[in-house]
């Protein structure tokens, strides 16, 4: 069986399923956006990504400054989905013989930022030479209080659904980026200059995310512990069906209740691209999607940055959008796909 006949998530869980934890210390393993760890009196949070050269980021329009930055920050996004908080980070490059030290610092220079402003360590890490391109393998440890970590698998029967922040923004900043690309390299022109005035948002969502460690704070603020939640990292879509999933659930989310910035609605126009696909399936958000008990209502609906777009349903009534008319479409894990050739991928 070829790998893309089955499926990232699919490969996964054929992997993992069979694994036993043999150490008290492992207290949960796989299945969310990061391990736990009982060392004490809190515990230790675990997550780790790789980046890959011509898969996850093309250095065509990547500054590795920027680079570097997003690919901390979107391993402190792991660690605030588990309700915790980062700490440290181990970082490790495969870098091939085209990139000079002065690069490989640029990267760097990136990481620290990041972890300068989310208040986290650099302790470690590794190098190697790479002979297909750049590689960043990226492992974050972070902290949780046992009773207040939040797994994808607490999800209840009539909690509302809540997403931070805005949906689509960072798909149609690759959109955007992938276009001006094709445009300078069908020119051959070293003095073209990308379309981008008044993009900028969007470029930003792309190239720079932010983790919702405001968000985490917020919740903790108003006493509200999420029943579930998971960072939107493949699209809503595929994140709504992990916490079904994992919750044994179902939901109903709400066309018309989908947060999307006004930028990212006229880029879509421009695209001709349909803007619910967009904010469903696009990816790399980096928001929080989170579930609450319906007797917190009241005070999420005054929260500007935080959007009720649904509610948990029993299981048999399955995942769906329900649409502008009224109409009921079923879910799909429509996102980002590894495993599968690019242009399959939206």
């Amino acid at each position: 069986m070829h790998i893309s006949e089955l499926g990232e998530f699919q490969l996964i869980d054929r992997l993992t399923d069979s694994l036993t934890l043999i150490n008290p210390s492992s207290e949960h393993g796989t299945g969310d956006d990061a391990a736990v760890l009982n060392y004490g009196t809190k515990r230790v949070l675990a997550s780790t990504d790789i980046l890959l050269e011509g898969i996850h980021f093309d250095l065509v329009y990547t500054p590795l400054k920027h680079l570097g930055y997003k690919a901390a920050v979107v391993n402190f996004s792991d660690i605030y989905a588990m309700n915790g908080e980062p700490k440290q980070l181990l970082v490790s490059l495969g870098i091939s013989k085209r990139f000079t030290v002065e690069q490989v610092e640029e990267i760097y220079e990136g990481i620290r930022m990041a972890c300068a402003k989310y208040g986290v360590d650099l302790v470690g890490g590794d190098t190697s030479s790479s002979l297909t391109g750049l590689t960043l393998s990226i492992t974050c440890l972070g902290e949780g209080e046992p009773e207040k970590i939040v797994y994808r698998s607490g999800a209840k029967e009539h909690d509302l659904i809540c997403v931070s922040g805005d949906l689509g923004a960072a798909y149609m900043g690759l959109q955007l980026l992938e276009r001006e690309k094709r445009i300078f390299q069908s020119q051959n022109n070293p003095d073209f200059q990308p379309a981008f005035q008044g993009k900028e948002y969007l470029l930003e969502r792309q190239l720079k995310p932010e983790a919702r460690k405001d968000i985490v704070a917020l919740l903790a603020e108003k006493g509200i512990i999420p029943t579930a939640m998971i960072d939107i990292s493949d699209g809503l879509s595929s994140e709504l069906l992990h916490l079904c999933r994992q919750s044994k659930a179902g939901c109903r989310v709400y066309e018309e209740k989908l947060p999307i910035d006004y930028q990212t609605a006229v880029q879509a126009e421009e695209f001709s691209m349909n803007l619910t696909t967009v904010a469903l399936n696009g990816g790399e958000d980096y928001e929080l999607l989170f579930t609450v008990p319906l007797n917190q209502h009241a005070i999420l609906e005054k929260i500007e940055e935080i959007h009720i777009i649904g509610h948990v349903t029993g299981e048999d009534a399955g995942a769906a959008l329900v649409t502008r008319d009224g109409q009921e479409v079923r879910l799909k894990a429509q996102g980002w796909t590894a495993f599968v050739p690019e242009d399959q991928n939206p």
